[in-house]
């Protein structure tokens, strides 16, 4: 009796069939790659993408760090040892930063590094173009992850060139809003309980009014008082009246509307203190008040004085501003400040209010002092990043906070679908008689 599979009476032993299934499928694959890569690209990076880079990583590693200095050599007298004991034997390798597992991610992959005695992160840091090149993607991140560990993140492609974040359904979470993508991939999310308030900075057309578009796009669904100031007359936040509890057009409005927010903060306060809490969000959901979100467009327009009258408008100006974010966070009163120009030439009230915004998004800008206002305090490489951005790279940023920083770019929303959108959630907007500021 004759008990060979079919395989074997065909002349295929069962190590060889699998070989050929093997091959059909990889020539399958390489073959239907452009059409997976387009439809499909986080299946295609995953199954072919990634498993090649993951190679390179390993198959240049050596010669990467040595290459970038990052090697360190034997001691050498065990060099000269080797020479004698070994009959001409080559010496020693050098000893190269040791990595971790190669993990992929949805668009790169992620590796921790161990350092060698006496390197820094820096050194890694300086090196990452050259792992790009050698890695072939788009670009290479190093970040401290602990100490004696660097993390390294590599980007296949440049996740900012058309981003693509999934439209929000229904009100989320309160106050977080995805307004983008990381470059890394990750959706960009601002969220206001975390990091309560934010500078935005940006030249004319840089992507400034389009990521307040997306912020207020995502805030209108949810339970939130909207408060605009816009002193250019409201050429830009009118978009939102609809939706808008209160909008300041000039700055005497602006004034009026700030010092009425801070004494509502204030009235905030007496009830926490009464009900013995230290924030809002420790009242009974039915005592709790509305969060409300301030949005200041064009700031300069707040600080910028010609005469004696102007001034104490914008020094009162700032002081408000200042008090509501001192005491914002904790009483639900939260700050969105934007500007084209934010200097210290405009006063030492906005050096003083900018120490108190913990969130940074720095666009393309056109001078430098207002890169250095939003960044420079809190990292050098930031500020760096910020001031690369081109004219081409329209709606890229950089943003910062205490975590750390990260590229991103906003998600396109037009304006008219920011005036929809307005219209469409209208009814939801909370009435505050006490931020009327109609003149007397």
């Amino acid at each position: 009796m004759n008990l060979a599979s079919p395989a074997t009476s065909a002349g295929v032993t069962g190590p060889n069939w699998v070989l050929v299934v093997a091959a059909v499928l990889v020539l399958g694959l390489l073959l239907a790659g452009p059409a997976l890569r387009r439809r499909y690209p986080v299946t295609w990076w995953l199954l072919l993408g990634y498993p090649a880079a993951a190679l390179r990583v390993v198959r240049t590693w050596r010669p990467l760090m040595a290459g970038c200095g990052l090697a360190v050599s034997r001691r050498p007298a065990l060099t000269v040892v080797s020479g004698l004991v070994g009959n001409g034997a080559p010496p020693p390798q050098p000893r190269v930063p040791r990595r971790g597992l190669i993990r992929p991610t949805s668009g790169g992959f992620v590796l921790l590094v161990r350092l060698l005695p006496g390197q820094v992160p820096e050194d890694f840091v300086k090196a990452a173009p050259a792992m790009a090149e050698s890695w072939q993607v788009h670009a290479v991140r190093v970040t401290s992850w602990r100490p004696g560990v660097v993390r390294v993140v590599a980007s296949a492609a440049d996740p900012l060139a058309a981003p693509r974040v999934p439209k929000q359904r229904g009100p989320g979470h309160l106050l977080r809003v995805t307004v983008g993508a990381l470059e890394t991939g990750a959706a960009w999310v601002l969220d206001l309980r975390r990091v309560p308030h934010w500078l935005i900075v940006g030249a004319t057309r840089s992507g400034k009014s389009t990521l307040i578009n997306a912020l207020v796009a995502g805030l209108a669904p949810q339970p939130v008082a909207l408060v605009g100031i816009d002193c250019k007359g409201g050429m830009e936040l009118s978009l939102y009246e609809p939706r808008l509890s209160a909008l300041a057009t000039n700055r005497e409005q602006a004034v009026r509307l700030l010092v009425a927010l801070v004494e509502l903060t204030l009235d905030r306060m007496t009830v926490c203190r009464a009900a013995r809490v230290r924030n809002i969000w420790g009242l009974p959901d039915k005592e709790r008040p509305v969060p409300i979100v301030v949005i200041v467009d064009e700031i300069a327009e707040l600080f910028l004085v010609a005469s004696r009258n102007e001034k104490d408008e914008a020094q009162a100006a700032g002081t408000a501003l200042i008090r509501l974010a001192q005491l914002g966070a904790a009483l639900g009163v939260f700050l969105v400040v934007a500007g084209q120009r934010v200097g210290s030439d405009l006063g030492p009230g906005v050096t003083a209010l900018r120490a108190q915004l913990g969130g940074r998004v720095c666009h393309r800008v056109a001078d430098p002092g207002t890169a250095e206002m939003a960044l420079g305090d809190l990292n050098p490489d930031a500020l760096k990043a910020a001031q690369a951005i081109t004219p081409e790279q329209a709606g890229t940023a950089v943003l910062a906070s205490g975590d750390g920083w990260e590229r991103a770019r906003s998600h396109l929303i037009t304006e008219s679908e920011a005036e929809a959108v307005a219209a469409e959630y209208a009814h939801l907007t909370p009435l505050l008689s006490e931020l009327h500021v109609e003149a007397p």
